[in-house]
């Protein structure tokens, strides 16, 4: 029966512990090891000729090999697994150190590693083939974005002037696999844009977004209440991914775009650094070409590439794209007029009344304007430029909608019923007004004196204004109330007088003043 084996990490403090003199009952306590396995272990350090200090050029590995060499019943030596294979196995999902030792074992079942030595070699591997070992992505998990901070030249071919476009990178955290795009700006709606090229790029949407603090993706930074960026977030919505912003001044929570930043301006812009662009365009064509370079590139100190590792690893993972492609919209914060209108851009849009002297949020594409309140969508109108008022009547109070249902054809066919004279009135009402809109609210005062003294009252209130030229409501109004619409006209009250004179005592006559 073979010896049972210590844990490589306890054998060197054995050795020490027996040069020191101590008992192998103590040493057993000291260690967790039995007596008889420490017994053991001392007699093979005998067999193998060693002592402490141990030689600082035996390994682990080695030192394992010198005190339990392949045994008589045929044993062979270690054999050691794929640690690259180990590496990228361990960032599928769900995926454990525990399962893939398993499997492992499985494979070689007398000349395997035990699991706790199979965890310290897989550390020294995983230490020399990243620079840190604190985060370990899962396929299809994170996706971390940011600006490179070096932009790329773009030369204006009609004036030669200069200026610096913006080099948007991402990068998926399990494969490293990288996407690079220049963008007229670093403005939000150039983020937007790249992200949706990302995104189509990977062929996929990672579960996480990972951005830096940037005002493009974040309004307020906080290390645990992060406030995102409205279309930022409305964005994320859209693609099924969720945003998880890197924590201020904690640069390994985004270390992963950090390192691919200085790729990119390692294999990417240096390279390019004396060519002269004319456009964006041409500017992402070679950018593209050296980025698919750089996915094709072999790891150093790993077997694969990135573009393999996102073939295998990250693209069938990847949630998949919606249908239909984000359409960029701004959000804003607007009050509710008390005439139940939001002001966007100069241009008026109805809300349901009820909403008046509110607060809501608006979302504007560039074919529609959408409002909102407590998350709810209350209506949605075209977008319009330029001034006016976009209303519509469900939104209006039923008075309102009375009122709006009236047009001049409608006010017109009231006033022919009640009397030619009221036609002209309203005729004239209408059309001294800039707008017939801006006469309504007169007419339809006359059309209720019409309700309380009747229709032939209004209509001989109206001719005397005709007569008078005094076209209005308040005219009218007065004339009904003071009963002046039962009173001659004023010219056929002249006639009336020169055919009878009127004989007074306080009237002098033509003679007096002789």
């Amino acid at each position: 029966m073979p010896a049972k084996r210590i844990e490589m990490r306890k054998i060197r403090e054995v050795v020490r512990l027996h040069a020191a003199g101590i008992s192998q009952r103590e040493i057993g306590r000291v260690t967790g090891v039995s007596a008889s396995t420490v017994g053991d272990l001392l007699g093979r350090v005998v067999v193998a000729g060693l002592s402490w200090p141990l030689s600082e050029d035996i390994d682990d590995e080695q030192l394992e090999t010198l005190l339990y060499p392949s045994n008589p019943c045929g044993r062979g030596k270690i054999v050691p697994p794929d640690w690259s294979y180990i590496h990228r196995e361990l960032r599928r999902k769900h995926m454990t150190l525990m399962l893939l030792w398993q499997e492992y074992k499985v494979a070689h079942p007398e000349d395997g590693y035990q699991y706790s030595h199979f965890c310290e070699k897989y550390q020294r591997f995983a230490k020399k083939a990243d620079v840190s070992m604190r985060q370990v992505h899962a396929a299809g998990e994170k996706a971390f974005v940011d600006w490179s901070g070096d932009g790329i030249t773009i030369t204006d071919p009609v004036t030669g002037k200069e200026r610096q476009a913006g080099v948007f990178v991402g990068v998926l955290g399990a494969s490293d696999y990288t996407y690079v795009e220049a963008a007229s700006s670093e403005g939000l709606r150039d983020w937007i844009r790249c992200h949706i090229h990302m995104y189509e790029h990977f062929g996929g949407v990672p579960a996480l977004t990972v951005p830096d603090n940037t005002k493009t993706a974040v309004t307020t930074p906080d290390r645990y209440e992060p406030e995102l960026q409205a279309t930022y977030l409305d964005m994320a919505r859209h693609y099924g991914t969720a945003v998880l912003p890197a924590r201020v001044r904690k640069p390994k929570d985004k270390a992963k775009v950090e390192c691919a930043v200085l790729l990119v301006q390692r294999w990417i812009l240096a390279p390019l650094r004396n060519h002269r662009f004319f456009s964006l365009e041409e500017a992402n064509d070679a950018i593209w070409r050296c980025m698919d370079d750089l996915n094709a590139a072999p790891f150093q100190k790993m077997d694969g590439s990135r573009r393999e590792l996102w073939e295998t690893l990250d693209r069938p993972a990847l949630k998949a794209l919606p249908p239909t492609r984000y359409e960029y919209a701004e959000w804003r914060r607007c009050k509710v007029n008390m005439d139940y209108h939001v002001e966007v851009e100069k241009h008026l849009y109805s809300v349901p009344y009820q909403l008046k002297h509110e607060h809501v949020d608006v979302r504007v594409t560039q074919t529609t304007v959408e409002i909102f309140f407590n998350g709810e969508r209350k209506c949605t109108h075209p977008r319009s430029l330029g001034h006016g008022f976009t209303t519509e009547p469900a939104h209006m109070p039923k008075a309102h909608q009375e009122y709006a249902d009236f047009t001049p054809s409608r006010i017109m066919s009231w006033a022919s019923e009640t009397g030619p004279n009221t036609v002209k009135v309203v005729e004239t009402i209408i059309a001294r007004r800039d707008h017939p809109e801006q006469g309504y609210r007169s007419c339809l005062g006359i059309m209720r004196l019409g309700r309380t003294y009747g229709k032939d009252r209004v209509e001989a209130a109206c001719n005397r204004a005709v007569a008078l030229g005094a076209y209005g409501y308040r005219h009218i109004s007065s004339m009904l109330k003071s009963g002046m619409d039962g009173q001659p006209l004023p010219g056929a009250n002249t006639e009336r007088k020169a055919s009878a004179p009127a004989d007074h005592a306080n009237i002098r006559g033509p003679g007096y003043y002789k």
